[in-house]
């Protein structure tokens, strides 16, 4: 079994994956998605991390590899205490020098988030490119992946939690609202104003950035949305053609296969393809 990790500043989504005899992933088994706490111990993550997978009957010494994609950084080296104690494994992080088939051309490849270089991967393979993937979480990520698979770069805007969260803090009689399609365009109430100016507004964002990408890049490049709050946007945008929860978790898992294939390549056919 394979287990993968996608951890980011609000939430961890967990991912179990078969593994066949030859080392390549051979179907989801399951997915779980917990609170990313930078107090938490190794101790804790593993207690609740195997209770998860008991919960699956999979038993702790059935893991046989650990692809982690992180952009916490203080808490890395938790998790890696967490892998070699529970699970005897020494994790894959997704970092420089990790072979991902995906050549960065950004000024600095190494400032790249781990979780923007797994969504780059997974949709490439999946979609192909020119290929736009908006990630929308605790940040709203912009990635941009060429025709030829290269990650070009992208942008980076508040995430709409972190935009309804920064007005209710800023304005004491402004109460705390459901973040959701409001039923209206022009609000009759406090309520409707500010899911009507969260809702649009973000969108207005999200669109705005698609269509000047598009204009760079091509019409034929297509917009695929993943993360927590991908279903809420996406179903309204004029650009994103499809939703795909999975993308980050399939990303890392074909990282950690090309580099399992890397390691046990036979050393001549190493120094061959150098």
């Amino acid at each position: 079994m394979l287990l993968v990790l996608n951890v980011n500043n609000t939430n961890t989504v967990i991912a179990l994956y078969a593994l066949g005899p030859d080392g390549l992933t051979s179907g989801l088994r399951a997915t779980w998605r917990i609170s990313t706490r930078q107090g938490q111990t190794a101790d804790e993550y593993g207690i609740l991390v195997r209770s998860l997978l008991s919960h699956e009957e999979v038993e702790s010494s059935a893991i046989r590899g650990i692809a982690i994609a992180s952009v916490v950084p203080p808490i890395d080296w938790i998790l890696r205490e967490f892998c070699e104690r529970y699970f005897n494994q020494k994790p894959l992080f997704i970092e420089p020098g990790v072979k991902t088939g995906l050549p960065i051309l950004t000024d600095n490849p190494g400032e790249v988030g781990a979780d923007r270089v797994a969504n780059c991967v997974g949709a490439f393979h999946k979609y192909g490119g020119p290929t736009i993937v908006v990630d929308m979480g605790t940040a709203t990520n912009f990635d941009v992946v060429s025709k030829k698979g290269e990650f070009l770069g992208g942008a980076i805007a508040p995430g709409l939690n972190i935009s309804a969260e920064a007005l209710f803090a800023r304005a004491a009689r402004l109460p705390r609202v459901e973040i959701r399609r409001p039923a209206k365009i022009i609000g009759t109430n406090t309520v409707d104003n500010l899911q009507i100016g969260l809702f649009w507004g973000h969108l207005g964002l999200v669109d705005s950035i698609l269509e000047r990408m598009i204009a760079e890049l091509g019409p034929e490049t297509k917009c695929v949305a993943t993360g927590g709050l991908a279903h809420l946007i996406a179903r309204e945008s004029k650009y994103i053609s499809e939703v795909n929860e999975m993308l980050t978790l399939d990303g890392l898992r074909l990282i950690y296969e090309r580099n399992r294939a890397a390691r046990t390549q036979p050393a001549a056919a190493r120094g061959a393809g150098a």
